[in-house]
């Protein structure tokens, strides 16, 4: 079911297109342009292809096809998608009609505050306005067009998709007709756009554009592409990050392997490049290396790391904090408190598992330029260190960013966990291209996983059972201190989020972050902070609400007494679920069931989550009902796709998924010692959309987060104690 109830936070009506520029006919195609904040629009010659420095455009050719450059990565997130509807909502074009692919590096595309990325739940509202007035601005040229060539004022023109129409004459000119001509007119600094009620195709469930071409196979993944000439290589890691390579005892062996073009040492690993990757893998498995401590590493891994110790040892430490939040005064309050309640929860190290492994296809062209093929989210800042990493000038990479085959978070630029370094430093030496792949089990090895973590709460109930005073702290590192730096003596928003900034109103309250640098390889992670401190908040928020005798979901309704939206999502969940019921009950089945409920805020959307649970032996998940609240919507169906999406990952992180270390290695090197939630556990997933009409915020990671905590929370009504570390596969259930 959705609602909508409030109109979209873009109203029709006349807008500015600031730095709008016309980058004229290619090869008789409309080619527009529009300058994204923050980016300065390079002009081309009026004959040229649109190449690589130019904003976010679109292309017009003859034959009426509509293609759009992106600056975001499609990865399944129906990215494409939105945009195609978005832009063409403006330009009177049919969604099916686009062509969409990744732009390519360029600074004009950094449009987030001087950086471009895929992540964050951002691509989609961080473009929305540009895109609206870049479909607008195209609409009118060709309205110009159509003009000069049925001879009529352009007044006395509309548009029909993917035509200029005449109705008093009943003439009618396609865009592609009028591509050319149209490149010969400038559009006006204010344009008018179409009225929400107008909308064919923005806040419609319109059908993915990229679904075809992935079911029939034509869809092309950097594990899927191709040269002429190229070489294929696989790679052995260190067992440790910081050591190298010393030497190999049987080379003359391997090197007799069919297929085998060559050995190599890299930085941390051992190649070997041949004709085919199964040959490579086969002959670099069998390469007998002495390792030896290395020099260079960043982030080297201590050969005795545990992480077990390393949730132990976060556990004891409660200095020094940094505060992230704070409102009223914690320490008077909890003194006053009639009752003070005070828990730590943990959660572990958790790796992406997106189903595309790491790949590079590099190849050095006769002009000194290097061509990369690889999976990213960020193709400037991969430009940037392919640059460094290849010796020459940023201009000479050219980045080919090809679909996604799931990511999370982890195509973004971690050290050490990209293969393409490596491809980079085989093709210069070999002289060829080389394509080359990770194994599941080097992937695993390397990976820059979710860093595990531990929060720690104290409440203090009045003589009520109400909660007078919170604090709460997050001890460990976040992905985002460590690869985009923090400021000294502040918290790091990105490792609090989802402890820090609820909707709760507490009269006294306190966030701190406890930083203790984590020994693994971290990265960001689907929702990052939020993928496990809403679980840590919203389940201590029962064990709060439980210690006071109340319940959970009357005690959140009457904190959010002042937050009307995030009030009416909670009570909007309920009523989807049949009414709140928390349990124990006895269902149809004669299952003993239980219920629990999560609120979650992150990248600007509100969620509700209610989960239903028994507990045969190991915990069931019977049925998970979400409410969402993104402000405004582009495609209902694609929300429903990303939350039901949201809900199997994060009912996975619930139930079984952890990485362990021993000995500075992961116990798991493939799926066979790290399960995943198979079908016949995911529950049954209901969503409802509300629009508010607030500013519109993500859709990709929000449903994730209020999982973890309602399963867990009706669990803990089941199991009759308080559950406060991950998975549930860790806990014995009589």
């Amino acid at each position: 079911m959705t609602i909508h109830e409030s109109p979209s936070q873009v109203s029709a009506g006349e807008v500015k297109v600031s730095r709008r520029t016309f980058l004229g006919a290619s090869a008789g195609a409309l080619v527009l342009s529009v300058g994204l904040p923050g980016a300065f629009a390079k002009l081309q010659a009026k004959t040229g292809e649109p190449g690589a420095n130019v904003a976010a455009f679109l292309e017009i050719k003859p034959n009426s096809q509509v293609l759009f450059r992106s600056p975001f990565i499609e990865g399944g997130q129906g990215v494409f998608t939105a945009m195609a509807q978005i832009i063409g909502e403006e330009l009177d074009v049919a969604p099916d009609q686009f062509i969409v692919e990744g732009a390519p590096a360029g600074q004009v595309y950094q449009i987030l505050n001087g950086m471009r990325v895929t992540g964050g739940s951002m691509s989609v509202r961080m473009s929305y306005d540009t895109l609206r007035k870049l479909g607008a601005s195209a609409r009118y040229l060709l309205l110009q067009a159509g003009a000069a060539k049925l001879g009529v004022p352009a007044e006395e023109l509309t548009t029909e998709p993917g035509f200029v129409v005449h109705k008093k004459s009943k003439q009618k000119a396609s865009y592609g007709e009028l591509a050319a001509t149209a490149s010969e007119f400038k559009a006006p600094s204010k344009l008018e756009l179409r009225a929400k009620d107008d909308f064919r195709w923005i806040g419609k469930s319109v059908p993915r554009i990229d679904v075809l071409d992935k079911s029939t196979g034509k869809a092309e993944f950097s594990i899927d592409t191709e040269v002429d000439g190229m070489l294929y290589a696989a790679v052995v890691h260190a067992p440790h990050l910081g050591k190298e390579p010393k030497s190999w005892s049987n080379e003359a062996e391997v090197k007799e392997m069919p297929g085998v073009d060559s050995i190599h040492k890299l930085p941390g690993a051992v190649a070997v490049v041949a004709t085919s990757w199964w040959r490579a893998r086969k002959a670099v498995e069998a390469l007998k290396v002495t390792w030896e401590t290395g020099k260079d590493s960043r982030f080297p891994m201590p050969e005795a790391f545990s992480s077990a110790e390393r949730i132990a040892h976060l556990k004891t430490v409660q200095e020094p904090k940094l505060t992230g939040e704070k409102t009223g005064n914690t320490t008077k309050a909890l003194a006053q408190a009639a009752q003070v309640v005070e828990a730590s929860y943990d959660a572990p190290y958790v790796v992406h598992g997106q189903l595309e492994p790491p790949s590079a296809l590099a190849r050095w062209n006769d002009d000194g330029t290097l061509e990369l093929w690889i999976p990213n989210q960020a193709p400037e800042m991969f430009q940037a260190h392919a640059a460094q990493v290849a010796g020459i000038e940023a201009d000479k990479i050219i980045i080919h960013s090809p679909l996604l085959g799931g990511f999370f978070g982890r195509h973004f630029l971690y050290d050490a966990a990209s293969p393409y370094p490596q491809a980079i430093a085989l093709s210069k030496t070999v002289g060829k291209p080389i394509k080359l792949l990770w194994s599941r089990e080097e992937e695993f090895l390397r990976d820059a996983v979710r860093p595990a973590g531990v929060a720690t709460f104290k409440a203090g109930l009045d003589e009520n059972g109400k909660p007078i005073a919170l604090e709460a702290a997050n001890i460990g590192e976040g992905p985002g201190g460590r690869w985009f730096g923090r400021k000294e003596g502040k918290a790091d928003d990105s490792f609090l989020e989802g402890i820090r900034g609820k909707s709760y109103e507490y009269k006294n309250h306190l966030v701190s972050d406890i930083r203790v640098l984590d020994p693994a390889l971290i990265g960001f992670w689907r929702s990052v902070g939020h993928s496990m401190n809403d679980f840590f908040y919203e389940s201590f928020f029962d064990e709060m609400a439980d210690a006071g005798k109340q319940d959970p979901y009357e005690l959140r309704l009457e904190l959010l007494a002042n937050k009307p939206r995030q009030k009416h999502l909670l009570e909007q969940v309920a009523d989807l679920s049949g009414g709140w019921k928390r349990g124990p009950y006895t269902a149809k089945d004669g299952s003993k069931r239980a219920r629990g409920v999560a609120m979650a805020s992150p990248f600007g959307t509100e969620v509700a989550t209610i989960a239903e649970v028994s507990i045969d032996k190991e915990v069931v998940v019977h049925d998970v009902w979400v409410a969402i609240d993104p402000g405004s919507i582009v495609n209902p169906a694609v929300i429903k796709a990303q939350v039901e999406g949201a809900v199997a990952l994060g009912t996975s992180i619930t139930l079984v998924e952890e990485l362990t270390y021993e000995n500075g290695q992961p116990h798991a090197r493939n799926f066979d010692r790290y399960p995943i939630l198979n079908r016949s556990k995911m529950p049954k997933v209901h969503v409802r959309i509300i629009e508010s009409g607030e500013a519109m915020g993500g859709i990709g990671e929000p449903g994730l987060p209020g999982v973890l905590p309602a399963i867990v929370n009706a669990v803990c009504v089941l199991h009759g104690q308080r559950i406060r570390s991950l998975p549930l596969s860790k806990t014995q259930f009589a």
